[in-house]
C-alpha cells in the first residue's frame, strides 16, 4: 500500500480506515471468509461485486485468505517460530521492491 499508517489503520479497523468505501466492501468479504467459508453465500460475493470488484479479484480474494489459513494452521502445527518485527520490515521492503519472483543473479 506504500503507506506503513495506512497499513497499520487497516489492521486496526479496517471500517474507520481511510481507504475507499470499495476496498472496506472487499475487507468485509474477506473477514466473512476468514471467519468461516460456509457462511459465505451467494448475496455476499454480489455485495462485493457490485462495489466494484471483478469475479477474478474475488476468486483472489478467496484464494489468499484460504492459503494463509492453510499456511497458518501448518505454521502452528509444526511449531514454527515467528520472526522477529525488524524480519518482516526486511521481507515487506523487498517485497515492495522486487515482488515475489526474485531472479538469480547471473
Amino acid at each position: 500500500m506504500g503507506d506503513a499508517e495506512k497499513v497499520r489503520a487497516v489492521l486496526k479497523d479496517y471500517t474507520t480506515a481511510p481507504i475507499t468505501e470499495q476496498e472496506k466492501a472487499l475487507f468485509a468479504f474477506v473477514a466473512k471468509v476468514n471467519r468461516g467459508l460456509h457462511q459465505v453465500t451467494r448475496a455476499d460475493v454480489d455485495e462485493v461485486r457490485a462495489a466494484g470488484w471483478s469475479a477474478e479479484a474475488v476468486y483472489d480474494a478467496i484464494t489468499v485468505c484460504a492459503l494463509f489459513n492453510f499456511y497458518n494452521r501448518w505454521i502452528d502445527g509444526n511449531g514454527v517460530q515467528d520472526m522477529p518485527v525488524v524480519g518482516y520490515l526486511m521481507s515487506g521492503r523487498r517485497l515492495a521492491t522486487e515482488g515475489y519472483v526474485h531472479e538469480a543473479k547471473k
